[in-house]
């Protein structure tokens, strides 16, 4: 552990205004923004000038390793994709896919400015979990499990595995989720049977929900009730949940989020691609309840790019909502942020702030896309690239500098992404 010191950055403040100051670092925490404690002594001092300070990215939803199948499988309807594409190229996932994926997920999360993911996945989640150790990245892992496969309990089991091995590992880096993927492909005995492992080691939820019409019309067919209602009668949502999607959503829907304090995880990209629809967020928003960004996998948006979302966010709720104050671009990028930080239960993470965890990122404002600098929120969300991501912090380690990720071999995770992807492809 050291001190680090960043000098003369635009900071962005908890309260989203921005000053011109220094940031001190020690070991994990940021220490003070501005005021530096004469006693502070810094072992490494990073030059700010010029550069935007900001609280690194909550991705609150993606299948990292789904990057051996990006552009695999394009402009397709979200079932249709799904069976005749995904799944079963995903069957013949080996250990080398997954960690090689996830590899390749970490360094394009990184290089775009994020600290922190929730991942859904699997199986060998565990090498997805040592590679976010050595990528210095806060990880949200769960194994993904699919009641309607005859190995389906053997997931839930191999996920509280993962819990009691790895929950709190890397030095709080990683923590564990439980993964039941989405009430059309997990019947009610199973989803009781997730709760009771849920419940009696206290793993929090993460489920795909309300993404399309078409599934919510199977559940009605096959259990008179929608999904929200359907998943809350088998006693899931005890536990603390993330809702992946939330795009189709009625009264009794936002009712029962509202009961559980559940957080709905926004992936407009991938909606938007998917052809699935739009989440009413602003409504989910006047209504409290906490809504995060997520990319989903690089399959379906196509990429892991969480600037990218935010500012999605911001635009699409305009349009959909002919409003253009609908989503303002703090509001968006408290989405990417601080409201992701809540949906994975990750303690003072999504703010700069002293006392809060040093995930920072060092935006390059020395390029045309900001400059003027009327706004520098304004300029992030709605006009600068996530190529400008300069510098990134977490846990208190600067993890890249000057654009070059120093935790991971960008060369080697390249060269070998292409190799075993299109081995995969072609099994």
């Amino acid at each position: 552990m050291s001190n680090l010191l960043i000098k003369g950055a635009h900071v962005l403040l908890e309260d989203y205004t921005v000053k011109e100051t220094d940031i001190a670092v020690k070991d994990t925490e940021i220490l003070a923004i501005g005021d530096i404690p004469a006693d502070f002594k810094a072992e490494r001092t990073v030059d700010g000038s010029n550069h935007f300070a900001a609280p690194g990215f909550v991705n609150g939803h993606t299948h990292a390793s789904m990057t051996m199948l990006r552009s695999y499988g394009d402009d397709m309807e979200l079932m249709d994709w799904l069976n005749n594409r995904i799944w079963p190229t995903e069957a013949k996932m080996v250990e080398k896919d997954i960690r090689v994926g996830g590899e390749l997920a970490l360094l394009e999360m990184i290089k775009t400015g994020t600290t922190a993911y929730a991942d859904m996945y699997g199986p060998h989640m565990e090498s997805v979990i040592e590679a976010t150790i050595k990528a210095g990245i806060r990880g949200v892992i769960a194994r993904g499990a699919i009641g309607l496969f005859p190995a389906g309990r053997q997931i839930l089991e191999d996920n509280v595995k993962l819990f009691e091995n790895y929950h709190g590992a890397g030095d709080g880096l990683i923590t564990i989720m439980m993964g039941v993927h989405a009430p059309y492909t997990c019947p009610p005995e199973f989803c009781e049977y997730a709760r009771e492992l849920a419940v009696k080691h206290q793993i929090p939820i993460h489920i795909h929900m309300n993404e399309t019409q078409a599934e919510i019309k199977q559940i009605q067919e096959q259990y008179g009730k929608r999904p929200f209602k359907y998943i809350e009668d088998t006693g899931l949502f005890e536990l603390p949940a993330i809702a992946a999607h939330c795009v189709w959503l009625d009264d009794e829907d936002i009712a029962i989020m509202k009961k559980h304090n559940i957080s709905a995880i926004h992936n407009p990209g991938s909606n938007m691609k998917l052809a699935s629809g739009v989440s009413p967020v602003p409504r989910l928003l006047k209504e409290g309840i906490n809504v995060a960004l997520g990319t989903d996998g690089a399959s379906s948006n196509n990429n892991l790019d969480m600037l990218e979302e935010v500012r999605l966010a911001a635009m699409l709720h305009k349009v959909n909502e002919l409003d253009p104050l609908a989503v303002p671009a703090k509001v968006a990028l408290q989405l990417g942020t601080e409201n992701g930080a809540k949906a994975l239960l990750l303690d003072k993470v999504g703010k700069l702030a002293p006392g809060y965890k040093a995930d920072i990122v060092l935006y390059d404002m020395n390029r045309a896309d900001w400059c003027p600098r009327h706004d520098l929120v304004s300029l992030l969300v709605y006009s600068a690239s996530s190529s400008s991501v300069d510098a990134v912090i977490c846990d208190g380690k600067v993890i890249m500098e000057k654009g070059e990720v120093l935790t991971l071999d960008e060369e080697r995770i390249l060269h070998e992404a292409q190799e075993t992807a299109m081995d995969l492809v072609n099994r």
